[in-house]
């Protein structure tokens, strides 16, 4: 039985270079993977660009990356929880792609199912669809998209084996799967590390062949972006 086990996330990250193209999975701060972040922002490494639904906080996950000045380019959905974020676009320090939620969703799944570009609806008429092929179907517009790959996909779930089969756990599921299969090198961080055949197969989400490296988270934070009180 393979064993794709590391022994943490320094491990798991130490050969992402420089201008490397990364895809990190969560939703907000739901389901980011927490401990590969902390282990990059101990590399000196930069020109990053990062596809990913959320650009973090100021303080937490994608955003302390962005403080660091590690990223070139942000390809995401929505960022408006990041001041940092705000000032470096406006001041052209960062590039930005912004895409549809499910434009993004559905670029990232054909990436991981070999489909190159697709025709889809959501765009048409705004910026989105600036410099994109544009064709009728049955009467309505659509825009050809393309797919997104990454020379890394760092996801995180809540249990996996040491043969790389992961399970989510809730909403932490969100972009993980589908950016698990669009990495060259997809690395995994659980909270949860159990050997392999120890799964129910029916139960799991993303297959091993997918994932390269996996290892044991050592913390996890799981904050949310906006607490909500009386």
């Amino acid at each position: 039985m393979i064993n794709k086990t590391v022994s943490g996330a320094e491990e798991a990250v130490e050969d992402i270079p420089s201008n490397s193209v990364l895809m990190l999975g969560g939703f907000g701060l739901c389901g980011i993977p927490e401990n590969c972040i902390d282990a990059l922002l101990k590399k000196p490494i930069s020109g990053l660009t990062c596809i990913s639904n959320n650009a973090g906080v100021d303080d937490f996950g994608i955003g302390l990356m962005l403080k660091k000045r590690m990223v070139k380019k942000m390809i995401s959905s929505y960022v408006g929880e990041n001041a940092e974020f705000e000032r470096q676009l406006l001041s052209g320090e960062l590039e930005v792609e912004l895409i549809p939620q499910g434009s993004l969703a559905e670029r990232t799944r054909a990436g991981g199912a070999g489909i190159p570009a697709f025709f889809t609806p959501a765009g048409v008429g705004t910026e989105v669809a600036e410099g994109k092929e544009m064709r009728e179907f049955d009467g309505k517009l659509y825009i050809l998209e393309r797919w997104l790959k990454a020379d890394f996909s760092l996801v995180k779930a809540w249990k996996g084996d040491t043969a790389g089969n992961l399970i989510y756990k809730g909403t932490a599921r969100n972009f993980n799967p589908m950016m698990a299969t669009a990495g060259t090198i997809t690395i995994a961080e659980v909270e949860e590390l159990v050997p392999a055949g120890t799964l129910d197969p029916n139960q799991i989400h993303t297959p091993g062949i997918f994932v390269q490296r996996i290892f044991q988270g050592d913390h996890y934070e799981k904050r949310i972006e906006k607490r909500t009180v009386k």
